[in-house]
Formats: C-alpha cells, sequence, structure tokens
C-alpha cells in the first residue's frame, strides 16, 4: 500500500516517519531540491521512505491508496486536484491525526491574528490545572508528531491556520474558537469569501464555539452563531467581559484585569477567549484566574529582547500582515523607531501607515516591500524613512535613530510575510534577537 506525502517540511516528515511505522509504502514529494531539503531526504530514505525532490507531485501508476498535504502546500495543487478527481482520499496531516486520535477531546484555535496567543494561553491554563493536553499545529509541533510520540492526553490543543483546515476532513472539535478575522492569504485562497468560510467551517464542526465580540467582521457575523459563546470588553451581554475592572464568565469574576502580564487590549481579547474556551473545557474559575496570572506571553509577539542605553528592543516578527502590525504599534508607548518590511501581502494597510506615521519617531524598511512602503509613506508626506534592506543592518540603524530621537524603544513588527529573506517568521525574529544582542560590538552603516 503506496501513500504519498506531498510536502517534504517538518509536518511531512512526521506524517511520513508515522506511516512507514504503520508498515506503509510511503512516497514523499517535494518541489524543492536545497541542501537541507538534500539531508531531510538523506534522514528519510535510511528509514525506507522513498523522497521524489524537485518534481511537483503528479499522479503515478502505482496510484496511492491515500495523499497526506503538508499545509504550505495548495489545496488547488493540480496533483491534488487530479487525485481526488480519481476517488483518492486525500487529506491533511491535521487530518492524519484526526483520524488516529478521534477518542482525544479536541480544542482548536482559528483566525487570523491572535491565534498563537490564544493556544498558548489555553495549553498553560490546561497545564497548570494538571491536565494532559499536547499543543500543536500551526504553533510550531505538527499534529501528526503526537502519533510519533504516544503520550496519555485527555485533549488536544491545536491552532489550525485556514490551509490546515481547508485539509483537515471531518476534523470535530470539542471546543472550536475564533478569534479575528481579516483579509489574508488571499493569493491561496482567492477571495475573502472562500477563506471565512474555511474558517467557519471548523466551528459550524465543532460542539461549542467561542467567538471574538470585539472583532468587527465576527461582531457583525453575530445572528449566524446563536449557539455560540461570545466575549467581548466592552460588552457585558456577552458571556466572558469586562466588569469593574474584572475578567468574569457568567458575571462571576475570574481575575483582575491589572493582574494580566500581557500589553494592550488586543491581547486582553485573546484572554477573555482563552478564558471562555478552558471553562467550557471543564476548567474552574478558580484555576484559570491562577493560570492567566502567571502567563508571560510567546516568543515573537510583543517579545522583550534587550535593553540598550535604555531603548527597550521589541520582537513582533509573527505580526505578518497589516491588522497585526498595528496591534503592535498600538500596544507599544509612543514615541517608537519601527522596523518593517519583508514580502508584502494582500491587504488593507491605511490604518497601520496612519498609527505609524502618528506613532514613530522614524522607520527603517527592510526586504522586498521596502519601495513600496516607502512609497506608501511618502504619499502621506512622513519622511523618517531611512531603507536599510536587511535586518542586520536596520537593527543597528534603528537603535541610533532611537537615541537621537530619545525613542523609548525600536519595534520590529515586519507586517510582511518573511520568505523573502528567511524561512519563517521564527527565524527571522530570532536573528533579530542575535542581532540585538551584537548591538554593542555594532557601529551603524547609515543606510540612504
Amino acid at each position: 500500500m503506496v501513500v504519498a506525502v506531498v510536502g517534504a517540511g517538518r509536518s511531512g516528515q512526521a506524517a511520513a516517519r508515522w506511516l512507514a511505522s504503520q508498515g506503509m509504502q510511503v512516497q514523499v514529494w517535494d518541489g524543492g531540491r536545497g541542501e537541507a531539503l538534500q539531508g531531510v531526504a538523506q534522514t528519510l530514505t535510511a528509514g525506507g521512505i522513498e523522497v521524489i525532490l524537485g518534481r511537483e507531485f503528479v499522479l503515478e501508476e502505482p496510484l496511492p491508496s491515500k495523499v497526506i498535504v503538508s499545509p504550505g502546500v495548495s489545496w488547488d495543487h493540480p496533483g491534488l486536484v487530479a487525485a481526488r478527481a480519481r476517488g483518492l482520499a486525500v487529506t491533511g496531516e491535521v487530518g492524519l491525526a484526526w483520524e488516529e486520535l478521534k477518542d482525544r477531546r479536541w480544542l482548536c484555535v482559528t483566525g487570523t491574528n491572535g491565534k498563537t496567543t490564544t493556544t498558548a494561553l489555553i495549553g498553560h491554563i490546561f497545564a497548570q490545572a494538571g491536565i494532559a493536553a499536547p499543543v500543536c499545529g500551526n504553533i510550531g509541533r505538527p499534529a501528526s508528531e503526537l502519533l510519533l510520540t504516544p503520550e496519555p492526553c485527555e485533549w488536544i490543543v491545536a491552532e489550525l491556520s485556514s490551509f490546515q483546515i481547508e485539509a483537515a476532513g471531518d476534523l470535530k472539535p470539542e471546543v472550536a474558537v475564533w478569534t479575528t478575522f481579516s483579509p489574508d492569504h488571499l493569493n491561496r485562497h482567492g477571495t475573502l469569501e472562500r477563506y471565512a468560510a474555511i474558517k467557519a467551517s471548523l466551528l459550524v464542526r465543532a460542539r461549542r464555539a467561542v467567538l471574538n465580540g470585539d472583532d468587527a467582521y465576527l461582531k457583525a457575523q453575530r445572528r449566524s452563531w446563536p449557539d455560540a459563546w461570545w466575549t467581548a470588553i466592552g460588552d457585558p451581554q456577552a458571556q466572558v467581559s469586562v466588569e469593574q475592572g474584572q475578567i468574569c464568565v457568567l458575571a462571576k469574576p475570574v481575575l483582575p484585569v491589572a493582574a494580566v502580564r500581557l500589553p494592550g487590549a488586543h491581547n486582553l481579547q485573546n484572554v477573555l477567549m482563552a478564558v471562555g474556551a478552558t471553562y467550557l473545557a471543564g476548567i474552574s474559575i478558580e484555576e484559570i484566574g491562577r493560570a492567566v496570572a502567571s502567563f508571560e506571553g510567546v516568543a515573537h509577539r510583543l517579545e522583550p529582547v534587550g535593553v540598550h542605553a535604555g531603548i527597550r528592543f521589541i520582537n513582533d516578527s509573527k505580526a505578518t500582515n497589516y491588522d497585526a502590525a498595528l496591534v503592535g504599534l498600538l500596544a507599544t508607548p509612543a514615541p517608537t523607531v519601527l522596523i518593517c518590511g519583508g514580502e508584502a501581502k494582500a491587504g488593507d494597510p491605511d490604518a497601520w501607515l496612519a498609527a505609524a506615521c502618528e506613532r514613530c519617531a522614524a522607520v527603517v524598511l527592510i526586504g522586498s516591500a521596502a519601495p513600496l512602503f516607502e512609497q506608501w509613506f511618502r504619499e502621506r508626506d512622513y519622511r523618517g524613512i531611512t531603507v536599510a534592506h536587511t535586518l542586520d543592518r536596520a537593527v543597528p540603524i534603528a537603535f541610533d535613530l532611537a537615541r537621537a530621537a530619545q525613542a523609548g524603544s525600536v519595534l520590529f513588527s515586519p507586517a510582511c510575510a518573511s520568505f523573502d529573506q528567511f524561512l519563517n517568521f521564527e527565524e527571522r525574529g530570532e536573528r533579530f534577537r542575535a542581532f540585538v544582542n551584537g548591538l554593542t560590538s555594532v557601529r551603524s552603516d547609515r543606510a540612504r
């Protein structure tokens, strides 16, 4: 029995290794052929797995009995379309994990922004309550890795992107959370309506749903979700709300807002959703309150990474679109010096640009988006622009600009994807951290 795995990233590798451990003949396909992939191929081949690099997946005789898709591979890939047309079973690696772990209860989080922090906080609440609940999915650990290292658990907490939901089969979470919605990934999904429908499909299948009533798009859909739990900072009618400085569930106090360590109103929204989801999962208000008060946040999302000459350096590498970057700007005291740029995405940048012009003493641009961003800022008569092109140059330049302007911080919040210069936002954030740590021995070379 041959199973094809399309994509040799971490998810595809985990799926392939598990399938091989079950006695299946596995083919892994990946259109790339770089040095890192060569190493992956060598490791997988040593485990008896056939690896095909440098070729896009196509149906070949003998036909595979099943096709497993990595999140980075489009659901509309011609090879996958052909496989479905032939009646073959095609599913994502999350769907593979679900097929094998249906006896666990799943708590899934999706949304354009906010899902990583919300997922991490939910995992933290479970852990602090003494409940085994591995965290997986888009947050870093592929769901299929849970199959390789079986561990006793009552729940599985999964952050799911639209890519993963699209290929997740009949995944039916016990609880599903929708954090926010705004234009993103339109190069993959084509239309905003399709993107929204994919997100919504997860909650339709869930037994209980939690939605963010502070998100404009979701709030407008309220009549479509009459049985859902809603969270809202300013709406006492929501099941999870803020009342007289207290986070409350069904009007019962959980903890004071002042006890939350995460900065910004957006993080308070994330907290409300995590509180609602874990309450529906059966965790007590007391345990939830203690856990939230001890949670310090996640890497690459408004993460402090150092202080030099009194200037704070903040890593917001996970801000891969304009809405996420706007949230980072509004959560950072002004004035700040902003480093942004990368691979530009579709979307409406106006609110982000307006906030940057108002709150930034200077803006340093990197990546392939730099010419476009420079044009946008100049069209708004903002003159504090420096084009550094690369992050290693941008960090010392921003440091100099912050000292000259007496700004309190340097905020690295790209508003872009990372793929023009980095493997992913995690590598980008770690490089930023390293450049900040090296500032004491670096002198900036001012760009144009």
